[in-house]
């Protein structure tokens, strides 16, 4: 059995707390026993995880039912003020929801701010916690953080600037530099056609289903899979083809502030025959339906980011031009 703690050798004192979102972004802030705003939240009891002590507490205090997310941050206190004397404390901090609106709605006795809002009225111990828990939650990271701080190979929260001029001065460890550099999402695609000029999209059975896409997804690079290899097996996986993809059309980078980057391949699938066409089995649990459209119909089905992608590799395509070097489907 583990050993108890005695009056000499007090252990941490473990709390957890949420960042619960609604589905506009909003953070559920809530107002502490000591009257000051806080995020929802408690310490956990010595029988309890951190993840089920947050939901007792998410349960007994705002009446919340719900299933507690991903560890974002984990941040920890030396002893003394404002923390318990003579114990430190350590604190978790989790990702709850986004809630439905009817569930948001429901809640009593808090109050749903924007993050920038939220950091603006938290405590000065509190606000640390949410803004590296979103940059983690953003990021599909981690972040380390002691007394608010994020460290020195924190995978999420520290400063770009701060991250930088740690490397400049060579002051991470080899661990460290690679647990903070930025990372970047990867993902393979293929454009086909039909005899008649149009362009096969298929529809995804989950996140937005009103954004039609190519047929592709992303490259298992953790399991030493490659961009022309994750492209046929796409392919395979979703309309029950195995086609070997043509030649690469072009790469697109794109980047949205505080999120990694998205590199897309995009690989030519060449003109699909009436036959070839007819053998298409769709995976249901990822995708609904598909279809061939011409060129000028791609406004109303596809996002402008990949409709540009598209226009260029079917320009590449047509005068042999390429790989092409894209930047959110722009040459």
């Amino acid at each position: 059995m583990p050993e108890r703690p005695s009056p000499a050798r007090p252990a941490p004192l473990v709390a957890a707390t949420g960042i619960v979102l609604d589905t506009r972004g909003r953070v559920l802030v809530v107002t502490a026993p000591s009257l000051t705003e806080d995020l929802p939240g408690g310490t956990v009891e010595v029988t309890e995880t951190p993840e089920q002590g947050l939901a007792r507490g998410l349960r007994e205090g705002l009446g919340l039912v719900v299933p507690v997310g991903r560890l974002l941050a984990v941040d920890s206190r030396p002893p003394g003020p404002p923390g318990p004397p003579g114990r430190s404390l350590i604190v978790h901090v989790h990702l709850v929801g986004p809630l439905a609106p009817q569930e948001a709605a429901a809640l009593t006795g808090a109050r749903w701010l924007r993050p920038e809002e939220a950091c603006a009225v938290l405590p000065a111990r509190v606000a640390p916690r949410l803004r590296a828990g979103l940059a983690a939650l953003h990021t599909g990271s981690f972040a380390h953080l002691v007394d608010g701080v994020p460290q020195p190979g924190s995978p999420a929260g520290l400063d770009p600037a701060r991250r930088a001029a740690l490397e400049h001065a060579g002051e991470l460890d080899a661990a460290s530099h690679r647990a903070n550099r930025p990372k970047a999402l990867t993902a393979a695609s293929v454009l086909f056609t039909a005899a008649d000029g149009g362009i096969l999209l298929v529809q995804p059975a989950y996140g937005r289903t009103d954004r039609w896409n190519l047929p592709g997804g992303g490259i298992d690079s953790d399991l030493g899979e490659i961009p022309r290899a994750a492209a046929r097996r796409e392919v395979r996986e979703e309309l029950g083809l195995d086609l070997a993809p043509g030649r690469l059309l072009a790469v697109n980078w794109s980047h949205k502030p505080g999120r990694p980057a998205r590199i897309r391949f995009l690989y030519d699938g060449g003109v699909l025959d009436a036959p070839t066409l007819a053998r298409i089995r769709l995976d249901p649990t990822e995708l609904l339906q598909w279809r061939t459209v011409p060129r000028e119909e791609l406004p109303a089905l596809v996002k402008g980011a990949l409709r540009r992608q598209i226009t260029a590799c079917l320009d590449a395509r047509a005068s042999g031009a390429g790989p092409l070097e894209l930047h959110a489907g722009r040459p």
